[in-house]
């Protein structure tokens, strides 16, 4: 473990870049910042000791008042389609890229949100508040605890300064964490552009894909068939990400190209949300007036996104065919993690075919009696040892019981033992997401200063599958007659 950030040793790939893809940019440091809170899960996995956490440096390169020694702060640019309409030059209008660090889980970037303008901003102000800023620094944890991929954050450092937004809130830097922050969108940014298209993919298939160099017999790959394997493998990626999603309940609110990692990370919190009372389509974005990105449209959005991103490689001569057969993977990928995910959230060994008609059946008995994602799937375990907390979800028991003869009917094939079944269950439906009545509270203690409800919440989400004495209140969909918290795009 080291005992300051001082001690990193860094590689920083993607500057290494031609400056075509990146402004240096130093961030804009907060007035008086306070760490509210440090991610000691994620410190681990960057080698940090609780010493190094404690050192001033930590808080002063993390709040923005000077660089990461050794390091040339940066902003990436990218372009993208947002709502489906092509937006342009776009890029880290309040993201600073630190630096890349080698440690001993590998390489990390570490990225600054929120830390003031750069030349992508776009007159906006470079700023974050302190409720989106919660909101990504939970969430990141809460799809790690789930064992989706993701980014996630290290820090949370808050400060007084006022930021405009529907109403005046306070400022907030969070770090963030990944291998890579390239997305489908800093690909489209070069669609007219081959030299800089070419450098970019080759640097990401080098850095990240490097089994798509072999394409033929253990030979590295002639003229441009890497490109294909690689996007094929992004296609694989990208809809396994999806997949995880559908069967958490998880709604992304504004999957743009630009917030679509080309690792398959779950990237750009903003307006998400894990579903309460189910409808299939939800919409968890109070922005997206038109519902395009409902939980039941992702899989189709995802489809539509990789199209984009294919379509730019007509610009380095890749054949339409070639590209074709790369994004056909989809379905197939898709299928085999949501019906392997659904099998074990179902208690069943394994899928087999009809098995699609009894998840159908399942979405379709959620969705007519809005009843509770998280807590349907957990109680169903407890099917039919004790029905009754199951069927309390539901006003009308009799389609319940319809679909119960036939999914006991099926489980009852597989012979599995009742403790093993339950097991597997309760191992694959979490007790505990990050609700956004939970992220709510969590955020009215963070603008008084206080990170107790967000370590509350990291403890419980980083064990989601595990109940905890004294925090059944976590695990309850929000109170009866409450209002619904409304997340738009500023958050």
């Amino acid at each position: 473990m080291i005992s300051s950030i001082a001690q990193w040793h860094q590689v920083n790939s993607f500057a290494a870049l031609p400056p075509d893809f990146y402004s240096r940019v130093r961030p804009q440091p907060l007035s008086d910042p306070q760490l509210l809170h440090v991610n000691t899960d994620v410190a681990a996995l960057l080698d940090l000791s609780p010493q190094a956490l404690h050192d001033p440096l930590f808080l002063r390169v993390f709040s923005g008042q000077e660089p990461l020694p050794g390091s040339e702060p940066l902003a990436a640019v990218y372009s993208g389609h947002q709502f489906g309409v092509w937006a342009g030059q776009l890029g880290d209008g309040r993201a600073h890229l630190l630096a890349e660090v080698t440690t001993s889980t590998g390489n990390h970037e570490l990225q600054l949100k929120g830390s003031g303008m750069t030349p992508y901003s776009r007159m906006a102000d470079g700023r974050a508040v302190v409720r989106s800023s919660v909101r990504e620094y939970l969430a990141g944890e809460a799809m790690a605890g789930l064992g989706i991929p993701t980014t996630r954050a290290l820090s949370l450092v808050v400060s007084n300064d006022p930021v405009y937004r529907e109403t005046v809130e306070t400022a907030a830097i969070i770090t963030r964490v990944a291998p890579s922050f390239v997305r489908f969108g800093s690909f489209e940014h070069w669609h007219k552009a081959p030299r800089q298209l070419q450098w970019l993919t080759d640097y990401v298939i080098h850095r990240f894909y490097p089994e798509c160099l072999d394409t033929t017999a253990g030979l590295p790959g002639a003229g441009k068939a890497y490109i294909v394997n690689w996007l094929a493998q992004v296609v694989k990626r990208t809809a396994q990400l999806i997949a995880h999603w559908q069967t958490a309940g998880f709604c992304h609110g504004v999957m743009n190209t630009d917030n679509m990692s080309i690792l398959g990370l779950t990237l750009d919190y903003g307006p998400y949300g894990f579903i309460d009372a189910f409808q299939a389509d939800h919409v968890c974005n109070h922005s997206d007036t038109r519902g395009r990105y409902a939980w039941n449209a992702q899989p189709a959005v995802a489809q539509w996104n990789l199209h984009r991103l294919a379509s730019v490689f007509t610009t380095l001569d890749i054949p339409v065919e070639a590209l074709q057969e790369a994004l056909s993977g989809f379905e197939a990928a898709f299928l085999e993690t949501y019906r392997g995910s659904m099998a074990r959230k179902l208690g069943l060994r394994a899928w087999q075919p009809g098995d699609d008609d009894l998840y159908d059946g399942w979405w379709g008995l959620l969705h007519e009696q809005a009843a509770d994602f998280t807590l349907a799937f957990r109680r169903l375990a407890q099917v039919p040892e004790q029905p009754d907390t199951f069927l309390a979800l539901f006003p009308d028991h009799e389609p319940v019981h319809d679909w119960l003869d036939g999914y006991l009917q099926r489980t009852a094939h597989d012979n599995l033992p009742a403790a093993e079944r339950v097991e597997r269950m309760n191992g694959a439906n979490p007790l505990y997401v990050l609700r956004n009545h939970l992220a709510q509270n969590a955020i009215q203690a963070a603008e008084q200063g206080n990170g107790s409800e967000i370590d509350t919440l990291l403890r419980l989400l980083r064990n989601p599958f595990t109940e905890t004495d004294g925090h059944s209140a976590y695990a309850e969909p929000p109170p009866a007659g409450s209002r619904p918290v409304a997340v738009s795009c500023s958050s």
